[in-house]
């Protein structure tokens, strides 16, 4: 167990406010992505008098109004030497002094690095709080901002060095979609939700919403406003429930009684996300132009809420396509902007999209990962090491990606887009994944799915054994198959088909006769096969074969090919480009796999050189040591000349793995190990936009890696690739962590 220790000294739950609950969720998000790298510990904020009943995580306090208390705690955690970083969450009124200042007394004691967050900057700050925040910001190693309009305050008005300013934005859940949930009911059933939520207050400006509501119920009379959260506790102490009753006293007076419910409770994250999972739009009303962010509006956002805000700082940048913007407290323009999305369902959808879209960078999964790597950084300290956790095995997503047909192609984020219909390739690929997963597990849900997917692979097959490759939803072939070189496609089959059979003593031997006598069938046309992938499929599918049986033909036929692969090689390398081709494309690391096992089967040293000669040559371009950044999909890579960036794959991502897996059991290098760590790593944030590619909570993986996002949508060959790498490091990776 690690030694090392991070502080965040925030306010904490049980406090009810939104810092609070910030920082738990970070909190939570980090140790979920990590494994035995440190320990965090937070330092409570407290308040006057006030003892709350806190978890056992709280291992520190600082009574914020005396001033004594933050040399105190300086002194405190100086003293501890496994404390390797701070993160410091700033807000205006959390520290004590008629500024804030006493916050001063703790930073120029403390000799440990300090990250803090401003969840707030002011614009026109006077002098003295000008001159306050500065000080903070020179005695912090690292400041945290969540919007860009916040790290532009921090430069032009407050005079901060750019290389000191860090962009993260406020995190926000993974949420499975509404439809994917089992309720047997759906809530408020035939009504038209509205919602918002958090603790209540005057400058939360509920009543903007509520004078807008007669003329949005007269439209749409199934209206039904939901006001969900408590009042704050600090507007409790000052002024009761004044502004709650002044909101309940102006819906009398509006007559909208039945279109307005108020949920006076502070809801649990779990029911809370429920909620803005039924609500139709989101309303953020706020009064306040210097809110820099807002969680509420997040988290309506990755519940795929279209939003109508007030224009603060993080709605403008976030808005855009998902929502409208409306001016501070005018009633008649939110009006206007309901009516105009209920009136169009096509606006909404896109909308519900474009929230997806535009929330998706500040999971909290990404929002863990740049908090860490922050603090790496600062250290730069070999001792402080990040394990990642690996996500469990999941096939939730590959289920509903399958109809009783087969597997669909495309999806719509994490929606299967049946119209996409159906392929032999994603078909192929899943008989193998979860044939692999059924030989891992033995689970009996697994059972129908290979059926289903060796059913469709047999349905495609053709008089003359050869597949074809496109199906449509209503199971008929499409013409484009007649356009198309197949060639890939039917290697494919036939690579799927013979590790099916390996597998001899786990599925269903009653058709096993039935396959082998598809896979017969096949053989012939491998023949005249020409395109390097389609070889390589080919080879691993007869020497698959020949692990269910043993044939000297397979043999024979698997020589054949690996003559022609290593033709093509000597044909087209030099001392700069060892490889079969002029260019690399797509799923490349099979080929010098499909060498290496041909190789091993005839007991050719030649073919098994070739394969790691050019395994290596490929290994050169994509891994440099840290991270690995495969073939883009922008061109390719061509031989002579440089490599394209960005449009990085899953497929390639995991037959490299698949690859690295065969060399090692090969040679037993474990240097095959640690490559194949860094290549896993891609799918859980080690990328150049240190982002997540597997999505835990769908059991998805999006569709790729550009150059500023990534591509949210969840298709077959995403998903399939990523549970074939996970089932590799399953069996070869220590199954609780991945080092950086």
């Amino acid at each position: 167990m690690t030694s090392n220790e991070i502080v965040m000294i925030t306010s904490f739950p049980p406090r009810k406010c939104g810092i609070a609950t910030y920082s738990q969720d970070l909190i939570e998000a980090i140790e979920d992505k990590y494994s035995d790298s440190f320990v965090i510990k937070v330092c409570a904020l407290q308040k006057g008098n006030c003892v709350l009943r806190y978890p056992s995580k709280v291992s520190y306090s600082l009574a914020t109004d005396l001033k004594e208390d933050y040399r105190r705690l300086a002194l405190k955690l100086n003293a501890n030497g496994a404390i390797k970083v701070i993160y410091l969450q700033h807000e205006f009124g959390l520290y004590g002094g008629e500024l804030g200042d006493f916050l001063l007394e703790f930073l120029c004691r403390i000799n440990k690095p300090v990250i803090t967050t401003f969840h707030t900057v002011l614009t026109n700050p006077s002098n003295e709080r000008k001159a306050v925040i500065q000080q903070i910001i020179t005695l912090s190693s690292q400041v945290i901002v969540m919007t860009n309009l916040s790290a532009d305050i921090l430069k032009n008005e407050y005079s901060t060095d750019n290389k000191k300013i860090n962009i993260i934005p406020h995190g926000t859940h993974l949420i499975k979609p509404w439809h994917l949930n089992s309720k047997r009911s759906t809530p408020f059933k035939n009504k038209i939700i509205f919602s918002t939520f958090g603790l209540i207050s005057e400058g939360k400006g509920i009543e903007t919403a509520l004078d807008a509501l007669p003329q949005i119920v007269a439209k749409f009379p199934d209206v039904l406003y939901l006001i969900i959260g408590k009042t704050h506790p600090e507007v409790i102490k000052r002024d009761g429930e004044i502004y709650r009753e002044y909101l309940l006293n102006k819906v009398k007076e509006l007559k909208i009684e039945t279109n307005v419910l108020f949920i006076n409770k502070y809801l649990a994250l779990e029911v809370l996300l429920e909620y803005l999972q039924r609500t139709d739009v989101y309303f953020f009303t706020s009064k306040d132009p210097q809110q820099a962010v807002s969680g509420t509006l997040v988290y309506a956002l990755s519940a795929a809420c279209p939003v109508l805000s007030t224009p603060i700082p993080h709605s403008l940048e976030l808005l855009d396509g998902a929502g409208i913007n409306f001016d501070f407290g005018n009633s008649q323009q939110l009006a206007d902007a309901a009516i105009l999305i209920l009136s169009n369902p096509e606006m909404m959808e896109n909308m519900r999209l474009n929230a997806l879209h535009r929330i998706s960078p500040t999971a909290w999964q990404n929002a863990a990962i740049a908090h860490t790597k922050l603090a790496k950084t600062i250290l730069k300290n070999s001792d402080f090491k990040l394990n990642y956790k690996i996500p469990e095995i999941n096939l939730r997503h590959i289920a509903r990606m399958t109809t009783d047909f087969g597997m669909i192609q495309f999806a719509k984020i994490s929606d299967p887009d049946l119209n996409s219909g159906y392929t032999i390739d994603d078909n192929a690929r899943a008989l193998i994944a979860v044939a692999k997963h059924f030989e891992l597990t033995g689970k009996f849900s697994d059972l129908p799915l290979i059926n289903t997917y060796l059913r469709f692979i047999l349905f495609c097959q053709q008089e003359d054994g050869s597949f074809l490759n496109y199906v449509t939803s209503n199971q008929c072939f499409y013409d484009k198959n007649k356009d198309e070189n197949l060639e890939d496609a039917n290697g494919r089959a036939i690579w799927a088909l013979g590790e099916y059979l390996s597998l001899k003593q786990l599925l269903d031997f009653n058709l096993q006769a039935q396959v082998e006598a598809a896979f017969q069938k096949a053989i012939p046309t491998i023949h005249q096969l020409q395109s390097p992938r389609a070889i390589a499929f080919c080879i691993k599918g007869l020497y698959f074969h020949s692990l269910f049986k043993k044939d000297s033909s397979n043999l024979q036929l698997i020589t054949k090919l690996a003559d022609n692969l290593a033709s093509k090689y000597q044909g087209v390398s030099n001392n700069d480009w060892q490889w079969y081709e002029n260019y690399l494309t797509y799923a490349n690391a099979v080929i010098p796999e499909a060498m290496l096992l041909a190789g091993e089967c005839t007991k050719n040293e030649r073919f098994n050189d070739i394969a790691f000669e050019t395994f290596n040559f490929l290994l050169d371009i994509t891994l440099d040591g840290k991270e690995i950044k495969v073939i883009s999909n922008r061109g390719w890579h061509h031989k002579g000349k440089d490599k394209n960036h960005f449009g990085e794959q899953p497929i390639e991502v995991a037959y490299t793995i698949l690859a690295l897996n065969t060399f090692f059991n090969v040679t037993k290098d474990e240097k095959y190990l640690d490559k194949m760590n860094i290549a896993f790593n891609w799918f859980l944030g080690e990328n150049h936009l240190h982002q997540i590619i597997y999505n835990p909570v769908t059991g998805g993986c999006y569709d790729g890696l550009e150059e500023h996002q990534v591509n949210l949508n969840q298709g077959a060959e995403s998903t399939i690739s990523y549970l074939l790498a996970r089932l590799v490091i399953e069996k070869n990776v220590d199954p609780i962590s991945l080092v950086l």
